[in-house]
């Protein structure tokens, strides 16, 4: 009986609704179970009338399943091994770059203890005293008077391998930046799992990233690995839907700002994201905008209690929330100015030599700001609006940290810019993926051509980089 009712309907249907050409996506009559039948009379349930959905909403809904479908990944199937062994050979090579081929002839623990250098002394200061300082804090570098000038989260980390695992204190600030490290590629690659990326797409974005002049700083021991991981993570998961989803995103955030102070900016992500969901005239009518991004207000709030948390620590304690920025103005010099962006004079044009690293950070300041101007033009000129929302909130973290680098140096001729850039490329990059992934049928020139592109620059960035790296395992200054 079910079978002969159905023969007719399946005649007056379009063809393409009704022939099945995907067993495994469709549902075959083969399947169902015996226990089905039809209503008496033998009519069909006729469902409620449905309003029509606008574009903008079915992409909405799409968006959501495919958030959906990545919580289930990252929670159920083996699939996520890619990512994690992708990540982990990405991580591997770049420390067989720099231990086995650019470190000092010297023993294995020593080429590996030659990652700890710079700023990793005052991280590794801090993990073994604590944070330290007299009021107001000294007006030159000492860490053994004042050590307030780094964010909590990457010394607290450290501090838990180092007592959990009873180890020396460099070693565990090297395994935990490389582990984050290894989490900032898991995510990168769990992101071109998300959006479909190809795999020569991935490749390509993974060799712009990986060859990047600053790239070694992921593995050394430094933060920038730390808050990429947090930072990706954050966008991540606070994009995903799932029971434990917006739980992760929480976390993600919390330590991102609880890692650098600028995160405290990034933590507005969701709702720059939910902004353009949702449309700009919303801004209008502030009520229901407030009630409409109570979720996306929320989340940037909790993400932000990283660097509460830390505020308030130095408040109870030495009596100046803003301890660590009097640090950086007495140690360093740091005396920001938020309109160094805007001025001519910032820029520089010429090629820096390889031998002075505070013209490689002048010249990233001003190839960062061309960047930003050609991602402008191609938004506008071109218009592809999908996946718009998480593109704006990608860019949006990618020029504040921009903007409040260059208005932190700025006072010192630019000096560590390289440095904060790379965390600028990255994003860059991720959202540069998400926009080409919508050209399907790019001509084999164009693709040929934009291979070639890559491949250029990405052996004169892993040269440069090879440089840096020999220069700062034997004690050098980088950035």
């Amino acid at each position: 009986l079910l079978l002969k009712s159905a023969c007719p309907l399946s005649k007056t249907m379009r063809p393409e609704i009704a022939s099945i050409e995907n067993p495994a996506r469709s549902c075959s009559l083969s399947v169902l179970p015996v226990s089905m039948v039809l209503p008496a009379g033998g009519a069909l349930p006729v469902g409620k009338a449905r309003h029509r959905t606008s574009p903008s909403h079915w992409e909405t809904f799409t968006n959501k399943l495919a958030a959906r479908s990545d919580y289930d990944v990252m929670t159920r199937s083996p699939r996520l091994l890619k990512p994690l062994l992708a990540g982990l050979i990405i991580t591997l090579l770049q420390l067989a770059m720099a231990i086995g081929l650019l470190a000092p002839e010297r023993p294995f623990s020593e080429r590996y203890a030659a990652l700890v250098q710079h700023d990793s002394h005052w991280f590794m200061n801090i993990v073994d005293r604590g944070y330290q300082t007299i009021v107001p804090p000294i007006d030159h570098k000492v860490m053994e008077v004042s050590n307030v000038a780094f964010f909590p989260a990457y010394p607290a980390i450290a501090a838990a391998f180092r007592y959990g695992l009873n180890i020396d204190t460099g070693t565990a600030l090297l395994i935990t930046a490389q582990l984050a490290a290894w989490g900032f590629w898991i995510y990168f690659f769990l992101f071109c799992k998300r959006w479909n990326i190809s795999p020569a797409l991935q490749i390509c974005g993974a060799l712009l990233i990986a060859t990047h002049p600053a790239a070694f700083f992921l593995i050394a021991a430094y933060s920038e690995s730390l808050f990429l991981m947090a930072l990706l993570g954050f966008i991540y998961w606070s994009t995903a839907d799932g029971r434990y989803a917006k739980f992760w995103a929480a976390i993600h955030g919390i330590v991102m700002s609880a890692t650098r102070i600028v995160g405290i900016v990034c933590a507005a992500f969701p709702l720059v994201r939910s902004v353009f969901q949702t449309g700009w005239r919303r801004l209008v009518e502030p009520r229901p905008w407030f009630r409409k991004e109570k979720p996306a207000i929320a989340m940037t709030l909790v993400a932000s209690f990283g660097a509460i948390g830390f505020f308030t620590y130095s408040q109870l304690r030495w009596g100046h929330w803003d301890i660590y920025m009097l640090t950086q103005a007495a140690g360093w010099g740091i005396a920001p100015d938020y309109l160094a962006v805007f001025r001519p004079s910032s820029y520089r044009w010429f090629v820096p030599a390889l031998n002075d690293p505070t013209e490689a950070s002048q010249m990233s300041m001003t190839l960062g700001a061309v960047l930003f101007i050609g991602i402008v033009l191609c938004e506008l000129s071109i218009r592809r609006w999908t996946d718009l929302p998480i593109r704006a909130g990608i860019y949006f973290c990618a020029f504040v940290i921009y903007y409040l680098s260059v208005s932190g140096v700025a006072c010192v001729d630019m000096e560590s810019m390289l440095r904060y850039e790379f965390s600028v490329h990255a994003l860059i990059v991720l959202a540069l993926l998400n926009f080409l992934r919508q050209f399907q049928a790019t001509p084999v020139l164009v693709r040929a051509f934009g291979i070639a592109a890559v491949a250029l620059l990405s052996a004169a960035g892993l040269c440069v980089q090879g440089w840096y790296v020999w220069n700062f395992m034997r004690g050098n200054w980088v950035a």
